[in-house]
């Protein structure tokens, strides 16, 4: 039997539902991604978030900024405030696909995405990565993007370790605002 009782006094085990120790945050848009939405396997189906985006509004699609060859966009999901991506606009899966001119520019893109970063929220550090494939971690395998997530000194706190939960202090739109104001040559 369990140590663990309910208010009641009555034991815990075999209860659902029955109060523990700990206090739960819930995350429920967070189930779109876990269930799969948005995850396309080629570019037939229309499906692809990558590739519906540039055809958008920015503001509606969250993208911070348009090149010739690539875009960047607000992860929906981000893993820190200003999560970017920099996708290229053909839906490719691999980085052994893209141009000379398409590589080069995700590479520029991402370097701008850093500066422009540094500029509005002063991070201490960076994480950029692509995840080729669904078992190195891509969670849209189908359409090639890179990854530049700002880390600050202490971000890796409690929540998401403990609680799997990570707290962002601004919507995305903010954020997305800020960020493609401060974008090199922006207009806006």
């Amino acid at each position: 039997m369990s140590d663990v009782s309910p208010p009641s006094g009555e034991p815990a085990e075999g209860l659902v539902g029955v109060p523990d120790a700990f206090q739960r945050l819930w995350t429920p848009h967070r189930m779109a991604y876990v269930d799969g939405h948005d995850k396309p396997g080629d570019a037939s189906t229309g499906q692809c978030p990558f590739c519906r985006a540039p055809q958008r509004e920015d503001a509606d699609a969250l993208v911070v900024h348009r090149g010739e060859h690539a875009y960047v966009v607000l992860n929906l999901y981000p893993y820190n405030p200003g999560h970017l991506l920099v996708c290229p606009y053909r839906h490719v899966a691999d980085l052994t696909e893209l141009t000379t001119a398409e590589r080069d520019e995700v590479g520029a893109l991402s370097a701008t995405a850093m500066t422009v970063l540094r500029a509005v929220s002063a991070p201490h550090g960076f994480n950029l990565g692509m995840n080729q494939g669904e078992a190195a971690g891509a969670g849209i395998a189908a359409h090639l993007h890179q990854h530049v997530v700002p880390r600050w000194g202490g971000d890796a706190n409690f929540f998401p370790i403990v609680a799997g939960t990570k707290a962002l202090p601004q919507v995305l739109g903010e954020t997305r605002d800020l960020l493609a104001a401060a974008w090199p040559g922006a207009t806006c």
